[in-house]
């Protein structure tokens, strides 16, 4: 049995409106995808992707493309339930057979109650990220402005060495020398800090082994990503409390654009360098349905993961249709009075709906590719693997030397945007989402007015619950593993909740081409190996 499915008077009201038919007045309607794209290119995107990039050079490219593409199926089938009906995406999922408490949700809702608890510490280490950010564009500190000079400096050294394997002999003696001083200049700096920062740390400040090993990374970390969070979150708060969807479009297609622009303005720059442009016969090697080198398996697991990271994943395949109710496709489209203006509508809708998650499909896997053809073209070149938590200031001290002095700017003003982006509308998403939950407990009225304020009040109030995890773990990497594990596991539970939509929910005239049910089915198998993957992949590293 399942619980009593909403009416579509309970969950929609009419206010129906012809589909636009030209090009430009479909192009006028998309917004919910947008919103969404500025969700999925966040830290999965540049760190991950960045770091994938890294360590097996172009070998990985048509996967990135693959996995950007086909879970787009599911998206699809899960927004084309919701426009039809009305009915909110846990309110939907609530309906699928499974376990259940009578009136109180079934397994699916009760699994994203504990996706959406780990997923809060996830947006903890993304705000803290920003702050990192901005924390190297301007250390609040001394002891910020000293950490930043120190990593800075390690960078430069790296990056000397791999111009020196290329070099001439009479270079090589000279790029020695210069390594030389830095190294010294760099060590000095190393103790300075640990004479001002580590007292009481029972570090050996006198150990000249321990300051000539010792990375940035293992230096006393300063506050200044920590108080610059602080801002970033009140006025999220702020912005989410007072401002309805048409805000969080403008904002989201303002940072969309602008990350975009930034990451094709980065990688043309990479192109124009001679030592750094990939040729043509690296990008055919990219597209070849290749592995890296090395175990095979590991290869394999390690590309399962990347394709689980990137494009839409659990969270986002669950809070599009919530974007697609805010833009009005569903009200639009109207009550199903078996007519068929009713269906011409519906079939209108969709299509509004197909174009827009295409759209924002392009959009993110552009900047995906941008950010791992970085990866592959600047650190796997480099053999340079830095740490997920110094990749930010190691491409950004990177670039000045590979593409000019304007490059560390702009790419950390685009890394600002794309971090940005993810922890302003993954709050939105999940006041909207959290909300939706509440009411299939009956702890919040199914009324628009209850719903309206609670949504208003969980927008001001998950930003700021971040901040108080960055606060009390800044580095909550246990918390990111347990949300990329659940996150995981939801990818087939979501596959199968797609599929039963389709052919148990879902009127058959609106099932749309045979390719979108081989795509769907695709889709539908590549997520329960995803999801398997990543599942076998995070536990690992849990236990370890």
């Amino acid at each position: 049995m399942t619980d009593k499915l909403p009416t579509a008077a309970e969950k929609l009201p009419t206010q129906t409106l012809a589909p636009p038919n030209s090009f430009f007045g479909i192009l006028s309607y998309l917004g919910p995808g947008l919103i969404i794209a500025a969700s999925i290119v966040g830290s999965g995107e540049l760190i991950a992707t960045t770091l994938t990039g890294a360590r097996g050079g172009l070998s990985l490219l048509w996967l990135i493309i693959l996995g950007c593409i086909v879970k787009v199926f599911a998206q699809i089938e899960i927004g084309r339930f919701t426009v039809s009906t009305g009915i909110p995406t846990l309110s939907a999922l609530n309906t699928v057979p499974g376990p259940r408490l009578p009136g109180r949700g079934n397994w699916l809702v009760w699994y994203w109650f504990f996706m959406w608890f780990c997923s809060i510490g996830q947006l903890g280490g993304i705000v803290g990220s920003v702050g990192q950010v901005l924390s190297i564009v301007q250390p609040l500190t001394t002891q910020g402005a000293d950490y930043k000079t120190i990593g800075n400096l390690e960078t430069q050294i790296r990056l000397a060495s791999v111009k020196s394997r290329s070099a001439s002999p009479q270079e090589k003696e000279a790029m020695a020398l210069e390594s030389q001083n830095l190294q010294q200049q760099l060590d000095n700096l190393k103790r300075d800090y640990l004479a001002k920062y580590a007292s009481g740390s029972g570090k050996s400040q006198s150990s000249e082994e321990l300051v000539t090993s010792m990375s940035v990374s293992g230096l006393p970390r300063p506050m200044d990503d920590r108080y610059w969070a602080v801002p970033v979150a009140i006025i999220t708060a702020a912005l989410l409390f007072y401002g309805g969807y048409s805000l969080v479009q403008s904002a989201s297609t303002a940072m969309v654009a602008i990350f975009t622009l930034v990451t094709l303005a980065t990688v043309i720059g990479l192109q124009a360098k001679p030592d750094w442009s990939i040729s043509a016969s690296e990008w055919l090697q990219g597209l070849s349905f290749g592995l890296p080198e090395g175990d095979k398996f590991k290869a394999l697991t390690t590309a399962l993961a990347t394709v689980g990271i990137i494009g839409v994943g659990a969270a986002e395949l669950i809070q599009y249709p919530y974007w697609c109710l805010e833009k009005g496709y569903a009200k639009h489209t109207g009550l199903d009075d078996g007519s068929t203006d009713w269906l011409d509508r519906a079939r209108g809708w969709l299509k509004v709906m197909h174009y827009d998650i295409w759209v924002s499909m392009l959009i993110y896997t552009v900047a995906t590719l941008g950010f791992f053809i970085l990866g592959a073209g600047i650190l796997h070149r480099s053999g340079i693997q830095p740490e997920e938590s110094k990749l930010i200031q190691t491409l950004s001290a990177m670039y000045e030397p590979v593409l000019g002095s304007w490059a560390p700017p702009i790419y950390l003003f685009g890394a600002f945007m794309v971090l940005y982006s993810t922890y302003y509308v993954a709050n939105a998403s999940h006041a909207r989402t959290f909300t939706d939950g509440l009411s299939i407990l009956n702890l919040v009225g199914k009324d628009e007015v209850s719903q309206g304020r609670m949504v208003k009040f969980l927008s001001a109030l998950f930003p700021m619950l971040c901040l108080l995890v960055y606060w009390v773990l800044p580095s909550p990497a246990w918390l990111v593993l347990i949300s990329g594990s659940a996150q995981a596991v939801m990818l087939p539970m979501l596959g199968f909740a797609a599929l039963y939509f389709r052919y148990y929910k879902t009127r058959r005239e609106l099932h749309g081409s045979k390719w979108i049910e081989i795509g769907l089915w695709i889709s539908v198998a590549l997520l329960f190996v995803i999801g398997l993957t990543n599942l076998y992949l995070e536990m690992s590293k849990f236990f370890k």
